[in-house]
C-alpha cells in the first residue's frame, strides 16, 4: 500500500509505523502498512533463540561480481540447514518482471521453478545456530515486507541482522578489495572507512529492512564489497571471500571458506591469463593500480578513500555508476525474457 498523506488533527487517521515531517511544513507523510502477518509462515517446529544473528541476501538489487549471491549459495551449500520461516512471494514478486523458468519437453510443460523467499536455519562450523533469508528481493509491499521480516526476526529472538552484496568500483583485481559498512549504530561499522560523505543511489528492500530497524534501535548492519568494475558483470569469488571475512568479524560465526577460496584462486588465475593475453586490459589493469597505491600511500592517515588531494569518485558519479548497473543488469533480464 503506498503513501498516505494527512494534516494534523485529522479525525479519521489510518495506524502507521512511520512518518516524515519537514521543517515549516505542517503536512506530514503517513506510511500506512496493512498486517503483515499473512504474509509469511513460521514453521511450528522453528525454535526460539537466544541472540541469534541473522543474515539476509535479497536477489534483485545491486550485486557486483555475484558477491552477495555465491555467499549466499556457498553457506546453504557447505552448512546443514533447514527452511523455518516462508514468505507469500504471490504477494510480493511481479512475475512479468522476472519470469520464472519453466521447462518443456517434447510435448508437455514439465517443471516450474517457482522463486521462494524463506529463512533457514544454520549452524556454523562449531554448532552455533543462525538463521538466513535468501530469495528474490519483492517487487512490491516494501514496508510490508520489511516489517514481517522484522517481526519474524523479533518472535526467532534475532539480536542483529547482517546484509551483504557487491558493488563496482574503479580498483584493480590485483590489490585487496575493500569493504563499505553501514548500521545502525557506529560502533558496528569500527574499522571500515566512510566511502563518501552522502550519496543517493537506488533504494532496496536491504537497506530500507536496516532503516527501519534503526528506528526500532535494532542492531542491523551491512558490507559492500569493492568489485573491479570490470569484473562486475562477472561471478567473482574473491568479492564473495571478502564478504564472508566481514561477516564472520561482525558476527564470531565461524564459516567454512575453503570451497569459496578455491574458487577464487580458480577464477583469479584465469582473469591473470586474460590479463596477459590483451595489452589494452593490462594497461587498464596497471592505470587502477597505480591510483590504488596512490591512495593507499595516505591511509595511515585518515583511510585509502580519504586522501582529498587525489581524484576520487563524487557522490554523483557513484550514484550513476550504480544506476548504470541496475540499468545493464535489468537490460540482461529482459533480453533473457525476450
Amino acid at each position: 500500500m503506498g503513501a498516505k498523506i494527512a494534516t494534523p488533527g485529522m479525525d479519521d487517521q489510518p495506524s502507521m509505523v512511520g512518518s516524515e515531517q519537514r521543517a515549516g511544513d505542517p503536512w506530514k507523510a503517513v506510511i500506512v502498512v496493512r498486517d503483515p502477518g499473512d504474509l509469511y509462515e513460521v514453521s511450528p517446529d522453528a525454535p526460539v533463540l537466544d541472540g541469534a544473528v541473522m543474515l539476509h541476501y535479497l536477489d534483485g538489487f545491486i550485486d557486483a561480481g555475484a558477491a552477495g549471491k555465491l555467499l549466499s549459495a556457498h553457506l546453504l551449500g557447505t552448512l546443514e540447514h533447514e527452511e523455518i520461516a516462508r514468505f507469500d512471494v504471490d504477494r510480493l514478486i511481479d512475475y512479468r518482471s522476472r519470469r520464472p523458468p519453466m521447462i518443456y519437453s517434447r510435448d508437455h510443460w514439465e517443471h516450474y521453478e517457482a522463486p521462494e523467499l524463506a529463512v533457514h536455519l544454520l549452524k556454523d562450523t562449531t554448532g552455533t545456530q543462525f538463521l538466513l533469508l535468501n530469495g528474490p528481493e519483492p517487487d512490491l509491499e516494501w514496508e510490508r515486507f520489511t516489517k514481517a521480516v522484522r517481526d519474524v526476526a523479533a518472535r526467532l529472538g534475532v539480536r542483529m541482522a547482517v546484509g551483504f552484496h557487491g558493488i563496482p568500483m574503479g580498483a584493480p583485481h590485483t590489490r585487496p578489495l575493500g569493504v563499505t559498512a553501514h548500521a545502525t549504530s557506529p560502533g558496528l561499522t569500527t574499522g571500515y572507512p566512510p566511502l563518501v560523505d552522502r550519496l543517493q543511489v537506488p533504494g532496496s528492500v536491504a537497506a530500507l529492512l536496516e532503516m527501519r530497524l534503526g528506528t526500532e534501535e535494532r542492531a542491523a548492519v551491512g558490507f559492500a564489497v569493492h568489485v573491479p568494475h570490470y569484473l562486475a558483470q562477472a561471478a567473482y569469488p574473491a568479492a564473495a571471500v571478502t564478504l564472508l571475512e566481514s561477516v564472520a568479524r561482525a558476527t564470531g560465526l565461524q564459516l567454512p571458506d575453503e570451497a569459496l577460496r578455491d574458487a577464487a584462486r580458480e577464477t583469479d588465475d584465469e582473469i591473470r591469463r586474460q590479463v596477459e593475453g590483451s595489452e589494452e586490459i593490462m594497461e587498464v589493469v596497471q592505470a587502477l593500480e597505480r591510483q590504488y597505491d596512490a591512495f593507499a600511500e595516505g591511509a595511515e592517515r585518515e583511510g585509502l578513500l580519504a586522501d582529498g588531494s587525489e581524484r576520487m569518485p563524487t557522490a554523483d558519479e557513484l550514484g550513476a555508476q550504480f544506476e548504470q548497473f541496475l540499468a545493464e543488469q535489468q537490460g540482461r533480464a529482459d533480453s533473457a525474457d525476450s
